[in-house]
């Protein structure tokens, strides 16, 4: 059986390498692996990396190159309209927050049937149809949208901690449970880079807790 693993997106689809066609409705367009059947019979093993969304127009390329253009099936849809276009806007909102798929036209949604009481709530006017389904992809989508994660260096040198004067001063206000502690912390750090080392520590304990730490090295 061919495999697909590789999109060719509309705009570089060469019509002289597609040799057939398959028709998949919006569901089938997201999928990453399924087994298709083209309108000239062929079977064909699709196994992207991930789920791109195929869109009306693509094609699919076969391990010998040749192209499989891909066709919009047409659904059950609601034509939405409103007299009111803030109306409309509204239920557009509506649908995103339910995560609703929705073909945005001038002054029209295209919605699937299952979303008739929403745009029932909504006070819109629907008409079923049937039609190839084109939603809007969701700005957040992930698994539709390839990013690039660059990751920024950071200056390390300002937290080295081995400078020969290091003069730190710290005041930290922590709450604990339903007794709130003020924490001060000062730090003076002089290092003598010998063989003696001497550590001075001073705690007082109480509701308010200061701490004085002198190191010499």
């Amino acid at each position: 059986m061919p495999k697909a693993s590789l999109i060719v997106r509309k705009a570089a689809v060469r019509t002289d390498l597609v040799v057939d066609t398959v028709t998949l409705d919006h569901a089938a367009r997201g999928l990453a692996r399924a087994h298709l059947t083209t309108a000239g019979g062929l079977s064909i093993d699709l196994a992207l990396d991930r789920a791109a969304g195929l869109e009306d127009g693509d094609a699919l390329k076969l391990e010998d190159g040749r192209l499989v253009g891909v066709r919009a099936a047409e659904e059950a849809l609601l034509e939405v309209r409103a007299g009111n276009p803030a109306r409309l806007l509204r239920l557009a909102w509506q649908l995103g927050g339910e995560h609703v798929p929705a073909e945005v036209g001038a002054d029209v949604l295209y919605v699937p049937a299952r979303a008739a009481e929403l745009v029932r709530g909504a006070g819109c006017a629907a008409n079923p149809v049937n039609r190839a389904f084109k939603p809007e992809k969701a700005a957040h989508d992930h698994s539709q949208c390839g990013h690039d994660h660059h990751h920024h260096g950071h200056g390390h040198e300002a937290h080295a901690h081995h400078d020969h004067g290091h003069d730190h001063a710290h005041d930290h206000d922590h709450a604990h449970g339903s007794c709130g502690h003020d924490h001060s912390h000062a730090h003076d750090h002089g290092h003598d880079h010998g063989h003696g080392h001497k550590h001075a520590h001073g705690h007082d304990h109480g509701h308010n807790h200061e701490h004085g730490h002198g190191h010499k090295h």
